[in-house]
């Protein structure tokens, strides 16, 4: 029987190793989402200031399952980013007018687009991520039989 989730002390022992590192391929993934935080965008130079949900998303693969963090911004400017998130988890059709029911977000499985991207570390050193390119609306996930 698994342990309750907690906060540690920091006298605690502790024993669970970390996952490995999965980078993905770019190419399109059945996804489930691990969970979600409110959290606040402090503003940019493209977007102003505004509530922002950072999705956990898993896709489970043959070697692990890979985690990847996705910032969806509450903001007019990227609505129909969030529509397509909310379409894609068959929460909403297309050209519906829905209101975001986020309780029902943790667990919901979708299908997307995976690229790749790269960047350099404080240390110099070159570095690689997956991140979310595109969401694909509910009706058009093509998953194999079994698997949803």
């Amino acid at each position: 029987m698994s342990e309750m989730e907690r906060e540690l002390g920091w006298d605690d022992e502790i024993e669970k190793d970390s996952g490995e590192f999965i980078l993905l391929p770019e190419g399109d993934y059945d996804f489930t989402v691990e969970s979600f935080e409110r959290s606040r965008h402090g503003g940019s130079e493209k977007l102003p200031a505004c509530n922002k949900a950072i999705l956990r998303l898993r896709i489970d693969t043959g070697e692990g399952s890979a985690l990847i963090n996705h910032n969806l911004f509450l903001h007019t400017k990227t609505e129909g980013m969030i529509s397509a998130f909310f379409t894609s988890i068959g929460q909403k059709k297309k050209g519906e007018k829905i209101k975001m029911n986020w309780n029902a977000v943790v667990g919901a499985k979708g299908r997307c687009k995976v690229g790749v991207h790269e960047w350099t570390g404080t240390d110099g050193e070159k570095r690689q991520g997956n991140d979310i390119k595109k969401f694909y609306p509910f009706e058009e996930k093509k998953f194999e039989a079994g698997k949803f």
